[in-house]
């Protein structure tokens, strides 16, 4: 959702004393403001609910140039690959001043807070009323950067996190309840953020907001959470991420270190693609899995003996700081997928939807075209894991790549092909070998 929101503009007044946000979150970029959900009318008056630049989340209403009600928690949310709950509630009139304004994460309310102003009894905030501009996704010039999904907005009542969400009964998650049981009241609306209806509201009160900007699906939900690329892996590669930190800017100086991916693979079999979007400076796109922590900024991907990675300019695979020869050689505009085969310790590319070196990823044990891999075991720096991977050859301009590991698109393009795995998951542009699944939580468990 860079640089993009939803907005609307009150046609009637609610409740300036009463209202509940509840909205599933996953976070994009880290370390900066971030704005969920505001209602503002001008930099003296707004009512705000973001993440601050230390990545603690803020709730707070700002009257007349003064707080009259702030929460911002001490713990800090720093996990890109969390999906989060976040209910913050606020009722004026109740009679407990510390109970007038409540935040709910995953269904348990917060009491430590860095900043803690409570409302004054009646006190009326800038919500709810004809001469707010109400948004999703921006607080004044801070905009969400992450996914959203079940997103409400109660005016009038203040509901607990247990009207949105419930703790699943086998896996002992927190997880939505997609038709609560609540009175939205007059400008309250409920958002799906489905596909070509972003803005649609489902609450029956016909409060659909305005779109801006450019913004795209995603089948990564609270329910089936997707792997990404991971912005708190970036210490040394100092990349920057969008589009749900699927796409991945690296830096231009000299640096080689590689990206991971959220999620680690110790079994199974998974797909996943890659596009090379765009470089500069001659320099050469890497992709592949990766299983050792970089300890500097010159180890590119396939520095390593636990890491493998398929190299644009001749199409040789890098292992152990040595080239060898492989497949063709790939460039902008090409779509790289990988076959990670745990099971068996085999790994393959494909071009464009052509498996390398005549590779065959159903092949099993055989490993018909297979790269032979064997994870990481140097003490201190061994993930014990699988992560995708990719990085760029790098003397001096960016690399950029999308990812796509089933959500359904590369950067903001929709993928077309509509190819799932053999699960029904993901989406993606060539088809999934059978027996290789999204990497997605949904699959983790039978994969195990």
């Amino acid at each position: 959702m860079a640089t993009t929101k939803l907005s609307r503009t009150p046609s009637g007044n609610g409740s300036a004393t009463k209202g509940t946000f509840s909205a599933w979150i996953k976070r994009g970029n880290m370390g900066t403001n971030s704005g969920i959900f505001s209602s503002y009318v001008s930099g003296s008056d707004y009512f705000r609910i973001q993440f601050d630049g230390s990545d603690q989340l803020e709730f707070g209403a700002y009257v007349s140039s003064a707080w009259i009600m702030r929460r911002t928690t001490d713990r800090l949310f720093r996990d890109p690959s969390a999906w989060y709950h976040i209910v913050c509630n606020v009722d004026s009139t109740d009679g407990t001043p510390a109970d007038r304004q409540k935040i709910y994460i995953n269904g348990v309310q917060e009491t430590s807070f860095v900043n803690s102003t409570d409302l004054g009894s009646s006190d009326a905030m800038t919500i709810n009323q004809t001469t707010d501009d109400m948004r999703v996704g921006q607080d004044n010039s801070d905009y969400w950067t992450g996914c959203m999904a079940h997103v409400h907005w109660i005016d009038g009542t203040a509901y607990a996190a247990s009207s949105f969400g419930e703790t699943d009964a086998t896996s002992g998650i927190w997880v939505p309840n997609t038709g609560p049981s609540v009175t939205y009241g007059t400008n309250g609306f409920f958002l799906k953020m489905a596909s070509g209806a972003f803005g649609t509201d489902s609450s029956g009160n016909g409060n659909t907001m305005a779109v801006g900007g450019t913004m795209t699906a995603t089948k990564d939900d609270a329910q089936n959470n997707f792997c990404t690329m991971n912005p708190s892996d970036n210490f040394y590669p100092a990349a920057t991420f969008s589009n749900g930190n699927n796409t991945v800017v690296t830096d231009s100086g000299t640096i080689y270190t590689p990206n991971t991916g959220t999620i680690g693979m110790t079994t199974g079999k998974w797909y996943w693609e890659t596009k090379a979007v765009a470089r500069g400076g001659g320099n050469e796109y890497m992709v592949g899995v990766q299983s050792t922590q970089a300890t500097g900024s010159g180890a590119e991907l396939g520095n390593y003996a636990g890491d493998w990675g398929y190299y644009s300019f001749d199409g040789d695979v890098r292992n152990n700081n040595a080239m060898s020869s492989y497949g063709d050689s790939f460039d902008t505009g090409d779509i790289i997928g990988v076959a990670l085969d745990v099971t068996n310790s085999k790994l393959y590319f494909s071009k464009n939807g052509v498996w390398q070196d005549s590779g065959d990823p159903t092949s099993g044990a055989t490993g018909t075209g297979a790269i032979s891999i064997s994870l990481s075991t140097t003490p201190g720096v061994s993930f014990d894991a699988w992560f995708p991977s990719l990085s760029y050859w790098n003397s001096g301009g960016t690399g950029t790549f999308s990812t796509n590991f089933g959500n359904g698109y590369f950067g903001t393009t929709a993928i077309s092909s509509g190819n799932a795995d053999d699960a029904g998951y993901g989406d993606f542009e060539y088809d999934v070998p059978a027996g290789y699944y999204a990497i997605c939580t949904n699959n983790l468990g039978d994969q195990s």
